[in-house]
């Protein structure tokens, strides 16, 4: 109440608040003579009497929603939000009759009094600007749409038009307001709209570096808006002419084609993946072509289809394809893919990084060796980890032919194959002691088989001396490894 009764006082010359009552004598002596309508902005003010009541506090709302449907500049809008200040005090201490609690329709005067101030305030802040600082936020926003969205062809050129539409608009309404040099759409570049004639990399490198122009083009405007110093009264005309041009922007990049907006056989005829088919055919086309990029070592467009056709079907035959590919399939993009795959558990993708001899999969494959609760996904990873050639695979792979681990029995086989894939001397030792010492004969060949790849003179001697061997698959290897022995002897 202070704000109304100093606005008051202030009006009629005096810095009193005490002298407020003769200042209203004087305002109403004034209004005598002068006739209404002749008073100032301030002499108009709302005053709240010391006791008020309800209909006093309505009264002096009313004449605040008069005086917020007259104002013209943001101090008039601040002395609207501090006549709502005092509104808010008297609500607050006026005795005013509280509401019946058993009675949902009974009249709550206070509530009807603070709902209306909450009115008002709403009222305030609509009234308000618009401020450079709305220019500046609708420029970043459209700056980030631009550089986060992945467009079409067509839809870089629509955004690249809106963007230059734009900076022209800008330009003529900044005016004196900005330094016009800064936002020149001359000035701007927005890179070649013509990208097709240019083979698919060179197109992505252009869409890239002109959608960076674009952006650096829309970060000048912001920057010279900022810098501007434009004031929500004396340049309204200026921010609401560029608040216009904000809002075309967003409208265009808004209407500019995404990929997103794409089906995904036309995302995929865009990114050329269906021109490898001379005609289309009776089955599948998709996954005719897949089976003809498999054929010319298409890696990445294999991987365009395992991303773009969610369906089960594509993904087994994109997944396959990758497996019969081996090392051809294997690129710093596929080992991605399929070690993300991988890091699921996933036994299909963990077979096909062992066909790819994919090293990068050792230290992930590596975890997956002692998970005694998945048998399966012991022996897929076991062999994967062969294939790879992992020798940080060799002391855990060691450990599950130990006959006291959890490991399954119908498991260690893999665990001894796996060592003999590899390679490494270091398991020459456990793999002999497998050989000699564990009850499942499987294990036992496994480990003679192992031996053997491995192929040293102390590891085919360990595995030849069990040529009587009661077990047939054991006493096989040890004769394979006899004649080993014997060709590798030097002939008197």
């Amino acid at each position: 109440m202070e704000y109304a009764r100093s606005l008051w006082c202030m009006s009629n010359g005096d810095d009193d608040p005490a002298d407020a009552s003769e200042g209203a004598d004087a305002a109403d002596d004034a209004e005598e003579a002068g006739g209404a309508g002749e008073s100032t902005d301030a002499a108009a003010a709302p005053t709240l009497p010391d006791e008020a009541t309800e209909e006093s506090l309505n009264e002096y709302l009313d004449e605040i929603a008069e005086r917020l449907d007259g104002a013209d500049t943001e101090a008039d809008l601040d002395d609207v939000d501090a006549l709502l200040d005092d509104a808010e005090e008297g609500v607050a201490e006026a005795d005013l009759p509280e509401p019946d609690e058993d009675d949902e329709d009974a009249d709550d005067p206070r509530g009807d009094l603070e709902d209306r101030i909450a009115e008002l305030r709403d009222g305030v802040e609509e009234a308000r600007g618009p401020y450079a600082e709305d220019v500046v936020d609708a420029i970043e926003a459209a700056a980030s749409t631009l550089g986060d969205t992945e467009w079409t062809a067509a839809g870089r050129d629509d955004a690249a038009d809106a963007v230059v539409a734009f900076v022209d608009a800008a330009a003529d309404a900044v005016d004196d307001g900005v330094d016009a040099d800064e936002i020149d759409p001359d000035t701007v570049d927005t890179g070649s709209a013509d990208t097709e004639a240019a083979d698919a990399d060179a197109a992505e490198e252009t869409g890239g570096d002109r959608t960076d122009d674009l952006v650096a083009a829309l970060d000048a405007v912001a920057e010279a808006v900022a810098g501007a110093g434009l004031d929500p009264d004396d340049d309204a005309e200026t921010i609401a002419a560029l608040i216009d041009a904000a809002d075309a922007l967003e409208a265009g990049l808004d209407d500019a084609e995404e990929w997103d907006d794409l089906e995904t056989h036309e995302q995929l005829r865009a990114q050329g993946y269906y021109d490898v088919l001379g005609h289309y055919k009776d089955y599948p086309v998709e996954w005719a072509a897949l089976k003809e990029h498999e054929a010319r070592g298409n890696v990445d467009m294999i991987l365009l289809a395992l991303d773009s056709l969610q369906s089960d079907f594509m993904e087994r035959h994109c997944l396959e394809a990758f497996e019969r590919m081996g090392k051809r399939g294997k690129t710093e993009a596929s080992v991605e893919e399929l070690l993300g795959r991988a890091e699921k558990r996933d036994r299909p993708s963990i077979r096909i990084l062992g066909k790819m001899a994919a090293e990068e999969a050792t230290e992930t494959l590596v975890e997956y060796v002692s998970e005694d609760s998945n048998p399966q996904l012991q022996k897929t990873v076991f062999k994967a980890l062969g294939e790879i050639g992992a020798a940080e695979a060799v002391q855990p792979l060691a450990n599950q032919l130990d006959p006291e681990s959890d490991t399954d029995d119908l498991v260690r086989p893999h665990a001894a194959r796996a060592l003999g894939l590899i390679g490494d001397t270091r398991a020459i030792d456990p793999l002999a002691g497998a050989l000699a010492e564990d009850e499942s004969d499987d294990v036992r060949a496994a480990a003679g088989w192992a031996l053997r790849q491995i192929g040293t003179h102390e590891a085919l001697e360990a595995v030849a001396e069990y040529g009587d061997e009661h077990s047939f698959i054991v006493s096989t290897e040890a004769e394979k490894a006899e004649r080993a022995l014997d060709e590798a002897a030097p002939t008197a």
